[in-house]
């Protein structure tokens, strides 16, 4: 059987499901509830921004979905990221693990950042035109876009790589973090993963 996945528009949790009990959790009871099944993950993003033309005119083949997360370890003095990407019908997962350094006091907000550094990297070396970026701290668009003030060293170089970027535009996304959205969950199981949690 075909891989589904359901873009729910208007439900408990938004975003994009790859279980129809996932999906179902979401909409079912839900008054005025929107939600669509498709065969690719592309379609299901376009249905989610509905019928708006792909950012700054890129054709939606030149666009990047990407979702990240990160953990903490406290035993370890550990954290990491989880990240997948889902690129021409492709999808790609990364996880990596820090231990200490002068991050460790941002927790699983340093592991965040620096799945979201991973994305970005991701998209520039490969001539991505655009990346969708979905994360559920909102640190990772205000210290991009300036909106916060970065006065730490991990917030500063984030800041910073981000600026570098030559061929990259970034759309972030806020998703509610734990609420369902199945990819978001898979990047949290990733970053676990990455720890041995």
């Amino acid at each position: 059987m075909a891989k589904k996945y359901y873009a729910v528009k208007k439900g408990r949790s938004t975003g994009i499901f790859t279980t129809w009990e996932a999906c179902k959790a979401s909409v079912n009871g839900y008054s005025g509830a929107q939600y669509k099944s498709f065969s690719t993950p592309e379609e299901a993003e376009r249905y989610l921004k509905g019928d708006q033309a792909p950012p700054s005119g890129f054709p939606e083949e030149e666009c990047c979905t990407a979702y990240v997360d990160g953990s903490f370890d406290q035993d370890k003095k550990a954290y990491s990221y989880g990240c997948i990407l889902l690129y021409q019908g492709e999808r790609t997962e990364m996880s990596q693990a820090f231990r200490g350094g002068e991050d460790i006091s941002m927790r699983n907000v340093a592991g965040e950042l620096e799945g979201a550094m991973a994305a970005m990297d991701y998209c520039e070396k490969r001539n991505i035109k655009v990346l969708h970026l979905y994360y559920d701290y909102q640190g990772i668009e205000s210290w991009a876009t300036g909106e916060w003030k970065r006065n730490k060293p991990g917030t500063i170089r984030y800041k910073n790589f981000y600026d570098s970027l030559k061929n990259v535009k970034v759309i972030f996304h806020k998703v509610k973090g734990h609420s369902g959205v199945e990819l978001n969950e898979a990047v949290d199981r990733l970053a676990k993963a990455a720890l041995g949690i």
